[in-house]
């Protein structure tokens, strides 16, 4: 028998559009990565809304729309907030 279960966090890469998550943390220690990804507006804490997945990830934060690739997409991690 099976539990129910529900995920409550992921990476970005696995939101799908229209899906909206609140920055928690970043899975890498490059120093370079993570200041291009506090540069462009996804800091911690923040809200973050999945607008395309294809053909390049475009992502909403702060009222901005940002094109993000899909190893910056898989270094953040999100609690998923629920519509």
């Amino acid at each position: 028998m099976f539990t129910p279960f529900s995920i409550i966090g992921c990476s970005l890469e696995l939101l799908k559009p229209g899906e909206q998550g609140i920055v928690a943390f970043y899975q890498t220690e490059n120093t370079k990565i993570l200041d291009k990804i506090i540069s462009i507006g996804i800091k911690i804490g923040t809200s973050i809304t999945i607008e395309q997945q294809f053909p390049s990830l475009l992502v909403k934060v702060n009222n901005q729309t940002i094109s993000i690739n899909q190893k910056i997409a898989r270094i953040i991690y999100v609690r998923i907030v629920e519509s």
